[in-house]
């Protein structure tokens, strides 16, 4: 025998132990059977690490809470008003013909039905999903669409609740779980709740925003309002620079002549008596402004404002302890090193709306995970389409009825035959 085979045979004694352990408990019915099949007992076992007694316990509080919610007699006629309105559904399977579930649940759903009646849609949501599922598939995609609330605390609620029940109920289900458009303040509260969600590393938080074609940030120096604001060196001709401080903090645009409307205006010979850099005239004739060394006093340091020629030594506080006089060399050795300047709005805006500068490695994984899933998103309701994936009983009266008239039609039509 092999080790596949060894590993097999041990987790069907398991999964015969945990069967034996909830049967001792009370006998099951024929649809309970049915779902403590052998997938279903190696989710619980997975779920709590292989114990038998923790996943026998998990198992039967699973099976009372499905007897409590009627999981068995939830028709769609139930939820009339909401497979109208599209607020939960199927959307379709993806490449791993896994089910994508839409909840695109209002703010107002919460103050005009119960919670016991939110949980039953999204319990059946879920058994409408899994009923749809092929026999290799076991998990399911639910897409949260948070774009109708305004209260990021009312929608962690929601979002809570329905996590919950998933991980406790529907243990090894989920796939993945995206949070579309959640409102601002959702981001701090999630990062606060995250580390007590158990489904929380499947969850992920994502905007549409950065699906938009028009909003695509990669060319941002092609809109003019960004490339008048970036500043090119070389377009510009400078011949002399002022001192060994250069700063590109701010960009402008020498004007050769006077302008009213502007405060202040700049002309190529440098009058000013306090600048940044030397005061000794230049060999080469009246120094040129230019925006990598004009500066505006009002940011400059204390030392770039003070002329160098007027620095004064600060009389000493205690006249009993004399500084010692400041010698030639010392003078020489200390210059003041211009410090590097940290990037700056003003800089280059389009350095901030930057892929690679703003944005994390999560968000960008977020982003790759969900692409799959941006057509169910983006795809318009359909609700005829969604009745047609429910199996009996889930699909009510309605499709019972469509169901047996299709079947009457067929029959009817191979006796004419």
């Amino acid at each position: 025998m092999g080790k596949k085979e060894l590993r097999d045979e041990k987790v069907n004694g398991r999964v015969e132990t945990v069967l034996q352990l909830v049967k001792k408990h009370s006998p099951l019915t024929v649809k309970q059977e049915k779902f403590c099949n052998n997938a279903c007992v190696k989710r619980f076992l997975s779920a709590k690490g292989d114990n038998v007694k923790k996943a026998a316990k998990h198992l039967r509080a699973c099976l009372s809470w499905r007897e409590s919610i009627g999981t068995e007699n939830l028709i769609a006629d139930e939820f009339s008003a909401e497979l109208a309105e599209g607020v939960a559904y199927v959307a379709g399977h993806d490449e791993e013909s896994r089910p994508v579930m839409i909840f695109r649940i209002k703010q107002d759903y919460q103050k005009f039905h119960s919670q016991k009646l939110f949980t039953r849609l999204l319990v059946f949501t879920l058994e409408v999903a899994i009923g749809t599922m092929p026999k290799n598939v076991e998990q399911f995609v639910l897409l949260f669409d948070a774009s109708f609330f305004r209260s990021a605390s009312a929608f962690m609620n929601l979002l809570l609740a329905a996590l919950k029940i998933v991980a406790d109920y529907y243990p090894g289900r989920l796939y993945k779980a995206f949070v579309i458009d959640p409102p601002s303040m959702f981001s701090y509260l999630w990062k606060g709740v995250r580390p007590f969600v158990e489904l929380s590393a499947a969850t992920m938080v994502v905007s549409s925003l950065d699906f938009e074609e028009s909003l695509e940030f990669n060319h941002f120096a092609s809109y003019p309002r960004a490339s008048s604001l970036r500043f090119d060196p070389s377009s510009i001709k400078s011949t002399t620079k002022i001192g060994s401080c250069s700063s590109s903090r701010f960009s402008f645009t020498v004007s050769h002549h006077f302008d009213s409307v502007k405060p202040w205006y700049l002309t190529l010979t440098d009058i000013s008596a306090s600048k940044v850099g030397p005061t000794s005239p230049s060999p080469s004739g009246p120094a040129l402004l230019s925006p990598l060394n004009a500066r505006s006093l009002s940011f400059a340091s204390p030392a770039a404002r003070t002329p160098r020629g007027n620095i004064r030594m600060r009389k000493s506080l205690f006249p009993s302890t004399p500084l010692p006089q400041r010698s030639k060399a010392s003078e020489s050795i200390k210059a003041n090193h211009p410090r590097t300047p940290r990037p700056s709005f003003l800089q280059s805006p389009a350095l901030f709306f930057r892929r690679d500068y703003n944005a994390s490695t999560k968000t960008e994984k977020s982003r790759e995970s969900f692409s799959p899933f941006l057509k169910f998103y983006r795809r318009p309701y359909n609700e005829m389409i969604y009745r047609s994936m429910m199996r009996p009983p889930l699909g009510g009266l309605i499709s019972n009825g469509k169901r047996r008239h299709m079947s009457y039609r067929n029959g009817s039509r191979q006796k004419k035959s």
